[in-house]
């Protein structure tokens, strides 16, 4: 049991420690709306297209440009008191950052980890329960396109491999992580591999394998897992005529520190690994040629003594600067991005205005940051100031319940 990490995971490690989470979520939360903020002084960035399937008009009628509201989705769980119906449907203003409930799109259990196909038109969906499933939703329609099982317990990510035909996803409990074939359509056949982690042994206090990300290395060579439980990251070749894993090396952190999320500066040549258990983030090398990490030392959050929890690990697109999420901080630790992409230099934190902030997601611009805060079942909004790379809160939260994921398109 991971008596070390997160405060509410229980005695059933896994998923039953994220359903303990999530039931401790109030489900009271504050204005749904997020006040409009002062005008954007810096550069218009290029215009994104709509996201397929989003909405394109304004209130007073077609628009020629950019749209107005642009989509986003809610990850949840439903399992628990006071959580959600399903992934939650809103649109927000890319100006303002104002969010709208639209609805709610059910028949989904826990999906508490979203993600996009990178042609746009598929949503991916974990279902974060014992007998774990990733599921597929056209979002011309949010139609749901139907379900896999992952094969193992507590699927808490998936990706989609930059290709386009592969989900991968990381069983949280059983300590695997999964690969599934995806169609021209974007839903999901059966699954065609699956790799349980079963050395190095669990790290102190771990019960065992903790998988918590699975993702692509920027050059789309290598899929890499991160164990929290086994302290490790795991490099893999994916066979992409066959969809299956050979594992190539493994990186490991210091005993006990807890590896959850990792994210690659953009040029390919660093990673970023947010420790949860011994609240560090590690700036880490990495070789695209033999997908090798190489950790380096711990560095502060910025958060002070004890453990916060740190969860996820964002990089601006053009490499300056990083943001951390600490849940137990309720905070957003900046850091300037230096020595092209070798270093993190601590810059500040900031409050983020909910409890335990779960997940962070850029809109397309980047110029908007959202945390989906998961005990004050709210999301936040912020700002991001583009030289400075500032963040600043646009208004008050809106209320989701049991947030665990935000993703703005």
């Amino acid at each position: 049991m991971n008596t070390g990490a997160d405060p509410a995971r229980d005695a059933g490690g896994g998923w039953g420690r994220r359903r303990f989470i999530g039931a401790l979520a109030g489900i009271t939360a504050v204005t749904t709306i997020p006040a409009p903020a002062a005008p954007r002084t810096r550069p218009a960035a290029a215009t994104n297209p709509p996201a397929e399937g989003s909405p394109a008009t304004s209130a007073s009628g077609p628009t020629s440009s950019a749209p107005t509201v642009r989509r986003l989705f809610l990850g949840t769980y439903t399992s628990v008191e006071g959580g959600g119906k399903g992934i939650g449907l809103a649109t927000y203003d890319p100006a303002t950052g104002a969010v709208t409930a639209t609805g709610t799109l059910t028949g989904i259990g826990d999906p508490s980890y979203l993600a996009t196909h990178p042609k746009g038109h598929t949503l991916y969906a974990v279902d974060e329960r014992p007998q774990g499933a990733v599921t597929a939703v056209r979002l011309t329609d949010n139609k749901v396109l139907g379900t896999r099982s992952t094969g193992g317990a507590g699927p808490c990510h998936l990706s989609v491999h930059p290709s386009g035909r592969w989900l991968l996803s990381a069983n949280y409990t059983s300590g695997s992580v999964a690969v599934h074939p995806v169609d021209v359509s974007g839903a999901l056949g059966e699954r065609t591999d699956l790799v349980t982690h079963s050395s190095p042994a669990p790290g102190p206090g771990q019960d065992g394998p903790h998988a918590h990300q699975f993702v692509t290395s920027p050059d789309g060579g290598h899929v890499l897992a991160v164990d929290l439980g086994t302290d490790t990251v795991y490099t893999y070749r994916l066979d992409q005529a066959k969809g299956t894993l050979t594992e190539v090396s493994q990186a490991h952190t210091r005993p006990g520190a807890g590896p959850r999320h990792l994210t690659f500066h953009p040029d390919g040549r660093f990673a970023y690994l947010a420790n949860e258990v011994d609240n560090t983030v590690v700036v880490c090398a990495y070789d695209p040629a033999s997908g090798r990490l190489t950790p380096g030392e711990p560095q502060s959050t910025g958060t002070g003594a004890g453990t916060n929890y740190p969860a996820q690990i964002l990089v601006t697109s053009n490499g300056s600067y990083a943001y951390l999420a600490n849940r137990g901080h309720n905070s957003l630790t900046r850091y300037g991005v230096e020595a092209a992409g070798a270093r993190l230099r601590l810059l500040d934190t900031v409050p983020v205005g909910g409890d335990f902030p779960r997940h962070l997601a850029f809109s397309p611009d980047e110029r908007l940051l959202f945390t989906a805060n998961q005990r004050s079942s709210t999301v936040s909004v912020f700002h991001v100031e583009g030289a400075s790379g500032e963040l600043r809160l646009a208004g008050k939260p809106f209320a989701s319940p049991v947030a665990v994921c935000a993703l703005p398109l």
